[in-house]
């Protein structure tokens, strides 16, 4: 599909032509045991349905299914996967180079149309032989997937494109929530939110439900997508999740949106 000795078009332009991430194409095998990969991708499966779990129930759920292992590996491999063993959402970084701080802006706001309140966050998600992290925008009204990006490395670039992705496609919201990991509180973050006229709303830590609507994405898009089809490589994932995210937005309806499309209330 990319030809990486093109005489005309680099890889870069040949992956933005494709809509391929460049991530993906120059994507890696992770640096972890056969071994450690199948703990992480089970760590993953019971986190997403019980993300309520710390690495000492974690621990003890993967004894039970017969596993090996002790507190100390689950902690490391939920280090690696992004996952915070005291809170129950992600945290998948420190804080980033942003001199300065904002409030959380969400405390009593009722949220009743498109593009008042968007949403960023981060997870992991294993393949056949390694993972990649995946970055995505929602639309709080809508449930809508505004942008998404896969990386191999937790890097603030992914996140940054996925960001100008959704600001050049749709309307500027009134405010952008988001953890404090130093992808989304990097300088270079925070001034493309300011200088597209957003107002920022940092989520304080532990708190559980500001993030909700990006948390039962994640729970859709592992269950009914990525558990199902195992990809082989990034470029396959990518491949995989345009699809998915295509129904997503398209075509699955939402009870909580009166059965109806994100994308039919988006546009609305």
């Amino acid at each position: 599909m990319i030809e990486v000795n093109h005489q005309h078009l680099s890889a870069a332009r040949q992956c933005a032509l494709l809509g391929l991430c460049r991530s993906s194409f120059y994507y890696e095998p992770a640096a972890e045991t056969a071994e450690n990969l199948r703990l992480m991708k089970a760590i993953d499966a019971h986190y997403t349905r019980c993300p309520f779990y710390g690495s000492r129930r974690l621990t003890a759920v993967l004894r039970r299914d017969g596993a090996e292992v002790n507190r100390k590996r689950v902690q490391r491999l939920m280090q690696v996967m992004g996952l915070e063993a005291i809170y129950p959402k992600r945290s998948l970084s420190a804080p980033g180079d942003s001199a300065l701080k904002f409030p959380y802006l969400l405390r009593g706001v009722r949220v009743e149309r498109p593009n008042q309140v968007w949403s960023v966050d981060i997870t992991y998600l294993p393949m056949r032989a390694g993972f990649m992290y995946l970055v995505a925008l929602l639309d709080w009204f809508s449930r809508y997937v505004l942008a998404w990006r896969l990386s191999n490395s937790l890097d603030a670039s992914f996140c940054l494109e996925a960001l100008d992705d959704a600001l050049e496609k749709h309307s500027a919201p009134d405010i952008h929530n988001n953890d404090q990991g130093s992808q989304f509180t990097s300088a270079m973050y925070v001034e493309r939110l300011q200088t597209a006229g957003v107002r920022i709303s940092w989520d304080g830590r532990g708190r559980v439900y500001d993030n909700i609507f990006v948390e039962r994405l994640w729970r859709s898009v592992k269950y009914e997508h990525v558990y199902l089809h195992e990809a082989g490589d990034g470029q396959e994932l990518t491949r995989g999740l345009r699809e998915y995210f295509q129904f997503y937005n398209h075509q699955r309806p939402h009870q909580a949106l009166a059965y109806r499309t994100p994308s039919e209330v988006y546009w609305d």
